[in-house]
């Protein structure tokens, strides 16, 4: 199924008076898959998922991607008001979804899995690529407490975000950096996200107040998530490390992982194919 940006592009009000960008493929009334972005520079739920939202849909499934407050198109919101739990609820009352499948990268990830801690009534299925979990053990902080290569890269990025920067932002966050960190791609994601320099500005201001993820998950909640699990990673990710879903699949009781080879923390964009046929058919038969 062929998706255009353009085509599936709308926009909403939350309650809270935000405007949200999102993009819809799909039937109305089929399952429900809500895709969530990461948090780098240029991030939207279309230049994250342009690649799976078309394949997701013709598999028979409700497909919605939206831009998160303080990403894309939607409204810029500072780091210290932002809670990603509650625009999300926002997001699934405001267009009538009592439930859905949350699948989720890096960021998108936490969100989801603090979501399946909070509303779990609410969460059919939890699906995750390079999850997030803050600080800590099985954390994006290694030795010393200081932020992963990957995440040095990123936060340059959001303080520069020249095509030379965003090149070195797409060459970490993939294995096959030939492949993927084109001229044109890290041309369309410099200007994607010099065109919100709010965007920008409130990430950089973010950073003292625990940006992009201000309100993490309660841990302890963890081993309580009964959704049905897939945790996907890449053993090559250098942003964060694949020990972080080995820790998931310890603690979330219905989970299983799949690690990819020669994999970094994009696996939607590195193995498209793979990825949706790993998530249609775990939501298909679980």
């Amino acid at each position: 199924m062929v998706i255009t940006k353009e085509s599936a592009a709308r926009d909403t009000t939350l309650p809270s008076g935000i405007r949200m960008r999102y993009y819809e493929a799909g039937q109305a009334g089929a399952t429900p898959v809500v895709l969530l972005h990461g948090s780098g520079p240029g991030a939207t739920g279309w230049s994250n998922f342009s690649g799976n939202i078309g394949a997701i849909a013709a598999a028979g499934f409700h497909v919605i991607a939206p831009d998160m407050p303080g990403w894309g198109d939607s409204d810029a919101q500072a780091t210290k008001d932002m809670d990603h739990d509650t625009a999300l609820v926002e997001f699934l009352d405001t267009l009538g979804l009592p439930s859905a499948a949350l699948v989720g990268n890096s960021m998108g990830a936490h969100t989801a899995i603090r979501f399946a801690t909070l509303h779990p009534e609410r969460i059919t299925h939890l699906v995750t690529m390079g999850a997030s979990l803050g600080r800590g053990p099985a954390s994006l902080f290694g030795a010393g407490d200081g932020p992963s290569e990957g995440l040095k890269v990123l936060v340059r990025a959001y303080k520069d975000a020249s095509p030379e920067n965003m090149k070195a932002l797409v060459e970490i966050m993939t294995y096959d950096k030939e492949r993927f960190a084109t001229p044109e791609l890290t041309r369309a994601r410099s200007e994607a996200a010099l065109a919100r320099p709010d965007h920008l500005k409130n990430y950089v201001e973010g950073l003292a107040h625990g940006a992009p993820i201000p309100v993490r998950v309660d841990r302890d909640k963890i081993p309580g998530i009964q959704a049905p699990t897939l945790l996907i990673h890449g053993k090559d990710d250098r942003v964060l490390h694949y020990e972080i879903s080995l820790w998931l699949l310890a603690n979330i009781p219905h989970s299983r992982l799949v690690l990819l080879n020669r994999c970094g923390h994009w696996a939607m964009i590195e193995h498209a194919a793979e990825f949706n046929r790993l998530v249609t058919d775990f939501l298909s038969h679980n």
